[in-house]
C-alpha cells in the first residue's frame, strides 16, 4: 500500500512539472510600472486581440490598461525552454519590431526589443516609448 501511495505522489509531481513546462508561453503577463500587459499563447496561436478580430487568431498581443490600441504578436518561435522570438506590429501596421521574451530564474518575463520600432503607449495624452527591456510578472 505504501508503494502505491508513493508511486501516486511521484506521478502527480511529475505531471505537475510537465504541465508547468507546457504553460510557460501560455499566460497573461503584467507590468505595474507602465500599466501594460501581454496575453500570449505561443503554442496554439489562438489569441484574438480585443476590437482587432479582423486579424484573426494570433500568438498574442501587448496592450495598455487605459488605451484600446494594441501591438499584435504576428509570429512567435520558441527558441528554447525559456526564450521565444517574437515579431510584433502595431494595430495600424505602420510600425514593427522583433523582440525576445525570456523567463528568468526568478519567474519574471523579460521582453527585450531587439530590432525595429520601439513600442509606444499613450500616457496623459502623450506618446511614451516603453524601455527596450521591460519586466513582466505572470498574472
Amino acid at each position: 500500500m505504501k508503494r502505491i501511495s508513493i508511486l501516486a505522489i511521484m506521478s502527480a509531481l511529475a505531471m505537475n512539472v510537465f504541465s508547468q513546462n507546457d504553460s510557460i508561453f501560455k499566460c497573461n503577463l503584467y507590468n505595474e510600472e507602465y500599466n501594460v500587459y501581454m496575453k500570449i499563447n505561443l503554442y496554439d496561436n489562438n489569441i484574438t486581440a480585443p476590437r482587432q478580430e479582423i486579424f484573426g487568431e494570433l500568438p498574442g498581443f501587448f496592450g495598455q490598461d487605459n488605451d484600446s490600441r494594441v501591438w499584435l504578436i504576428t509570429d512567435a518561435k520558441i527558441v528554447n525552454s525559456n526564450t521565444a522570438k517574437l515579431s510584433i506590429v502595431n494595430d495600424y501596421g505602420s510600425e514593427d519590431l522583433t523582440a525576445t521574451l525570456t523567463l528568468d530564474k526568478e519567474g519574471n518575463y523579460i521582453l527585450k526589443q531587439v530590432d525595429g520600432s520601439r513600442i509606444k503607449i499613450v500616457e496623459k495624452r502623450k506618446w511614451v516609448k516603453i524601455p527596450t527591456e521591460i519586466k513582466f510578472k505572470k498574472k
